[in-house]
């Protein structure tokens, strides 16, 4: 799963403009390394990209690494993406049944509102900016996210009868 959160974050990302995030694909990983590995593997997958990141590997979006990229605007994002596996993890063991508006529900409230959350407390403190401004400029990320959580519950349901998964879930 590191090695598909890295391929993801070599794809270049959208730039917006009007504030300092691009659009990525990086986030639908972590949204699968929660629903597909469960709370401790899936944060060990994120965590372990988060290290090299740390370390300067050019993992992220834009060929970004380093420790600056964690106290830049970006920091709130990849503080949830540490925090979306173990939390995700926890509330599918808690809650799925196995129904795919279920699935949907928690890849949703997790993967897309917690992260973009995080990611406006993120931007609110490296850059200045007042919360709820914040707030309503990572709006723009709501429906390319939402996109990507219906693409998550679509691979977590093929994915999940797989025995490499089954103890996970």
């Amino acid at each position: 799963m590191t090695a598909i959160l890295i391929i993801l974050g070599l794809i270049p990302g959208i730039p917006i403009g009007f504030i300092p995030l691009p659009i990525v694909l990086q986030n639908l990983g972590v949204m699968l390394a929660g629903a597909l590995l469960g709370s401790k593997k899936g944060t060990l997958a994120v965590f372990s990209l988060l290290v090299l990141v740390a370390l300067g590997c050019p993992f992220l979006p834009g060929g970004r690494g380093g420790i600056a990229v964690f106290i830049g605007p970006s920091g709130g994002y990849l503080l949830s993406y540490l925090l979306c596996p173990l939390i995700m993890g926890k509330s599918f063991e808690l809650f799925s049944n196995k129904k795919m508006l279920v699935d949907f529900a928690i890849i949703w409230i997790i993967g897309v509102a917690f992260i973009n959350v995080c990611g406006a407390i993120g931007l609110t403190v490296s850059t200045g900016m007042p919360f709820l401004k914040s707030l309503l400029s990572v709006l723009v990320f709501i429906p390319g996210d939402t996109i990507k959580s219906i693409a998550a519950v679509l691979i977590f349901e093929k994915l999940r009868v797989n025995v490499v998964f089954r103890s996970n879930i």
